[in-house]
């Protein structure tokens, strides 16, 4: 029998999701002005970006990047273990650790790069690593690298975790959770977690990447709105390339997790630092999420009104208080048609889709943001309102 061709293997599985309607592609922006962008020669409202303070083009942010561009160059030159690590990247884990309430942070190019790293370091053979099952693709493939066994118990059910933690009471055990998830866009019960952790003797490790900003009375995201400390939650991970507009992320916690963090996580050791720029930029984005108050009461406002305008309308919203706010359409031809309808009247939903959601559950993800005016969330509403009657509901689901 003759070798496989993998490139040639890779074609067809492409041309299988062509066939599926669960096709990939890409949408090239040519420019952005607050939430409206420009492709393919059109405006288009956007309703699909994780910018949900609307900082990513603020003048201050602008500013910062451009003036630690003018100090310290573009690249940062190294990994953050050689000559990479700059006063600009110091300065943003101190605040970042100040504002979430923990010990130290340290910086990672991105989410997904974080949480590879956590895992890999923290997890062996032998271990047990139980995640929701509807966690970030990141979280599971870090189990996964890591050797540990990994468990998965249905979305939210504290009690299925707290089952298969017990299951393996010999083994060293991390339960890892989104804060928000991001294609629900529900928050976790991480009281209920982290008491059956503490029961467990098992660690708790929040991926907070769509709570950071948004959810606290500070913006410091879903641990600070549900009263968690650094005891109760030794592991937080987030993101700088939603609510704070940038890019990269930080993992956050006691003082021996970052130090044993910088000793043997490779996505942290084998990469180039982030542009110290970028750290400028985003220092800067977490001062204004901590002063400007009022982009997250203005978030939460719109969310409120477009929750009501849904529900007048019966559209199948899914139960949802954050800036994510999915409408569950079922079958992947129709979210992909409702997408395409909504781009006709200039503006941009997301249709997701299988795998990204599982089978019978693909939706419009309508993100909301500080950036968007009453008049742009009604004018979504009407675009809603518009589209075939056949996947209405009576009400959010």
């Amino acid at each position: 029998m003759p070798r496989p061709d993998l490139l040639q293997r890779l074609a067809v599985q492409t041309a299988e999701r062509e066939r599926a309607n669960l096709r990939r592609r890409l949408h090239v922006i040519e420019h952005a002005d607050g939430p409206w962008l420009n492709s393919g020669g059109r405006r288009l409202l956007s309703f699909c970006s994780n910018d949900y303070l609307g900082l990513a083009q603020h003048p201050s942010l602008v500013a910062a990047l451009a003036r630690a561009a003018g100090e310290q160059g573009v690249g940062s030159t190294s990994a953050h273990l050689i000559c990479g690590h700059r006063r600009t990247h110091a300065q943003l884990e101190e605040a970042l650790a100040a504002w979430t309430g923990r010990e130290r942070a340290l910086l990672f190019s991105t989410g997904y790069m974080a949480n590879l790293g956590v895992l890999q370091a923290l997890l062996s053979r032998g271990d047990v690593c139980v995640q929701d099952k509807l966690n970030h693709a990141c979280l599971l493939d870090g189990a996964k690298l890591s050797g540990a066994e990994l468990k998965r118990y249905p979305h939210a059910d504290v009690a299925a975790a707290a089952r298969q933690l017990a299951a393996s009471p010999e083994a060293a055990a991390l339960l890892a959770t989104d804060g928000v998830f991001s294609m629900d866009g529900d928050v976790a019960p991480l009281r209920a977690l982290a008491q059956q952790c503490a029961r467990e003797h098992a660690t708790l490790m929040v991926d907070d990447a769509h709570g950071l900003g948004v959810l606290g009375d500070d913006g410091a995201g879903s641990l600070s709105a549900a009263k968690l400390d650094q005891h109760e939650v030794p592991l937080l991970m987030a993101t700088l390339g939603k609510a704070l507009g940038c890019s990269g992320a930080f993992v956050a916690g006691p003082a021996a997790l970052i130090e044993g963090l910088i000793q043997f996580a490779r996505p942290y050791i084998y990469t180039t630092a982030m542009p110290p720029a970028l750290a400028g930029a985003a220092l800067e984005a977490v001062r204004l999420a901590q002063s400007e108050t009022w982009r997250r009461h203005k978030l939460a406002a719109l969310i409120a009104r477009f929750r009501a305008g849904a529900a007048q309308l019966g559209l199948p919203l899914m139960d949802s208080a954050s800036a994510i706010q999915p409408l569950r359409l079922g079958d992947a031809r129709a979210a992909l048609q409702a997408a395409q309808a909504l781009e006709r009247r200039g503006l941009l939903v997301v249709a997701i889709r299988p795998p990204t959601v599982p089978a019978g559950q693909a939706r419009l993800r309508i993100t909301l943001s500080a950036a968007h005016e009453e008049a742009q969330v009604d004018r979504l509403l009407d675009a809603l309102a518009d589209l075939p009657q056949e996947p209405r509901a009576s009400g959010p689901v």
